[in-house]
């Protein structure tokens, strides 16, 4: 498998490199719509064609954001995915539409307190349900203002009902694909666990696996060799490690799995960094392509929080890294050989 998937609809090609949605809906800080759309506009530029979305960005803000840019570009040369799992549904006492451009802000209203820095003026509502699902999706291409999406996540099961996903949101999203109303389907998980308990219960085409195959560190993933075996394709996410192999020269206050990177793995990332560096290659381009070198990965995804960030991420996946590099690094006992 490699740069696509097969689906009941024909290949779908995601290339090497995807553009994630959370940043643009304002995680952690917010940004300006018109920031967003040259973030994305940058994406487009620098050749990515696959771009992930979710209802949870931003409570529908990555998705409204995503789709203003979509819908100016040629439906054919891209492919879009949203997730499902959660509805948006209205908060009481709260008037929807908000006061502020594209933003929804609405004075006196709490913010969103899942790390979205957006007001709080919808609440999230599980729902694993065939109704739920096909109620998400059509709420989705409403925020998009597009006629499809190409492929549908089940979207965080793990954190909450993984029995209740299995059970009722895979064969709804099942039910989806036959119909055509997507071309493909799969989970986003944290937990490679999950993703392949999710992999043996249902015919899935993607899992969106989130930080647990990076160049900093690889545990065994029996998920990734029954990917292979059955063909399902593995969207890697998180090749950064929330930001610890984001710059080559390792800060001390760098970031691990959201909060304050050990010190054992600021170390470990230093120690990569050197490695790397005596090859001419800088760490992030090496945790960007890295992610690549399982062949049950079809893609790496990086979410960007600004034009300039997106166009790095672009040219650390295109740049031309040796073999030697790996080689050193799996003698170094710092990744699979």
């Amino acid at each position: 498998m490699s740069e696509g998937i097969f689906s009941g609809a024909g290949t779908l090609h995601l290339g090497r490199l995807g553009f994630g949605g959370a940043g643009i809906g304002n995680l952690y800080r917010a940004m300006s719509d018109g920031r967003a759309t040259a973030t994305v506009e940058a994406a487009w530029d620098a050749g990515i064609r696959y771009f992930d979305t979710a209802p949870h960005y931003g409570l529908g803000l990555s998705e409204r954001r995503l789709g203003t840019v979509l819908k100016g570009k040629p439906r054919q040369e891209f492919v879009l995915s949203t997730k499902v799992g959660r509805l948006l549904a209205p908060k009481q006492g709260v008037l929807m539409g908000g006061t502020g451009p594209g933003t929804g802000e609405a004075p006196g209203v709490p913010g969103d307190p899942e790390g979205f820095d957006v007001p709080a003026t919808s609440r999230r509502v599980w729902d694993f349900s065939e109704h739920g699902i096909r109620q998400s999706i059509e709420e989705s291409l409403e925020r998009l203002g597009l006629d499809q999406v190409d492929i549908a996540y089940l979207h965080d099961a793990d954190v909450h009902d993984l029995a209740g996903g299995i059970r009722d949101g895979l064969p709804a999203l099942e039910k989806l694909r036959a119909e055509g109303l997507v071309r493909a389907i799969g989970v986003g998980l944290n937990s490679a666990e999950a993703a392949l308990e999710c992999v043996e219960a249902a015919d899935l085409d993607l899992v969106m696996l989130a930080g647990r195959y990076t160049l900093l560190e690889q545990p065994k993933v029996p998920l990734l060799e029954r990917c292979v075996e059955k063909g399902t394709g593995v969207v890697n996410v998180g090749a950064y490690n929330s930001g610890l192999l984001a710059r080559h020269n390792v800060p001390e206050n760098a970031h691990y799995n959201y909060g304050q990177a050990p010190h054992t793995q600021l170390e470990r990332a230093r120690r990569l960094a050197g490695i790397c560096g005596s090859f001419g290659v800088e760490l992030p381009a090496a945790a960007l392509q890295f992610g690549l070198r399982h062949p049950a990965v079809v893609n790496v995804t990086v979410g960007a929080t600004s034009p300039e960030q997106m166009s790095d991420n672009a040219a650390r996946m295109a740049e031309d890294i040796p073999e030697e590099l790996w080689t050193e690094l799996s003698h170094q006992g710092l990744i699979p050989s």
